[in-house]
């Protein structure tokens, strides 16, 4: 009956996490999503006889697991095509809720009545703590502080940007427009070619402008760059070096309007070789 409500509530709760967006409810029942079902349908898979673990085992166990799988998941999804987004963890996550209560039923359908675990939710507060020993005792405090540490922890991730911070992206792709294939060793006389990101968080239309020194000298500018908040710009850009040598210093300098100070410095070291 347990697995079959777990089930149902968290096939209720994607899609209302979804259509409450980022309000303090989708956080609500994404922590409710997130911090216990997973553990909860692990736990009774891997212990499905009601004497393989008591309830305060069980319960910290359900905590724990959870907050050991969903980053696990996460981190699967970031090497898939799909990433990691609010989609593609709920989904994830409630596939592998269900998986693992699917398991957990099969499980327990193979043992008899009396082996099975079934929840009893009948016990009163006071009781409950009353037959508890030193030791439960002593983990259930601490089983509390870290689903508060946990769920603290959550609302202030969560927490959207305050309006007033003002600030800007600046980064450097390959030439594929990737994170690797940076040039390293040129031929003098050759060109390099990366890509330039600038995402505008100012909260206004700002111009942006970059340089390009290797070695302290500018060989090449880019701009004028105007962006409204929000908006992006990725654009390639090339570069030649100007003389041999090892470890030169290629250096992309962004400015913001008409600052005499630049607001960013990239680096890149490349091998500049003779042609001959």
């Amino acid at each position: 009956m347990d697995l079959l409500v777990v089930t149902i509530v968290s096939l209720a709760l994607v899609p209302l996490a979804i259509f409450f967006g980022g309000s303090l409810a989708s956080l609500v029942l994404g922590l409710i999503f997130v911090l216990f079902f997973p553990g909860y349908t692990l736990v009774a898979a891997l212990f499905p006889k009601r004497d393989d673990l008591d309830g305060v085992q069980r319960l910290a166990l359900s905590f724990g697991l959870s907050i050991a799988v969903v980053p696990l998941i996460g981190l699967v999804l970031n090497y898939t095509p799909w990433g990691i987004g609010l989609y593609s963890v709920l989904v994830s996550v409630l596939v592998f809720i269900i998986a693992a209560a699917g398991v957990a039923w099969y499980r327990r359908r193979r043992l008899s009545p009396e082996q099975r675990f079934e929840p009893q939710f009948r016990l009163r507060l006071s009781e409950f703590w009353g037959r508890q020993n030193l030791w439960d005792r002593v983990l259930i405090g601490l089983l509390v502080v870290v689903i508060i540490g946990a769920i603290g922890t959550l609302v202030y991730v969560a927490q959207p940007p305050k309006v007033e911070e003002r600030f800007t992206e600046f980064y450097i792709l390959g030439p594929e427009g990737k994170t690797e294939n940076y040039p390293d060793v040129l031929v003098l006389g050759e060109e390099a070619r990366v890509v330039i990101g600038i995402v505008n968080r100012e909260q206004e239309i700002t111009d942006y402008n970059v340089e390009i020194l290797i070695n302290g000298q500018r060989v090449r500018e880019v701009g004028a760059i105007t962006l409204a908040h929000e908006e992006k710009r990725e654009q390639e850009v090339s570069f030649a070096p100007i003389e041999v040598g090892e470890k030169q210093r290629v250096e992309f300098k962004l400015y913001r309007g008409s600052d005499s100070e630049a607001s960013h410095v990239l680096d890149l070291w490349i091998d500049v070789v003779d042609s001959r």
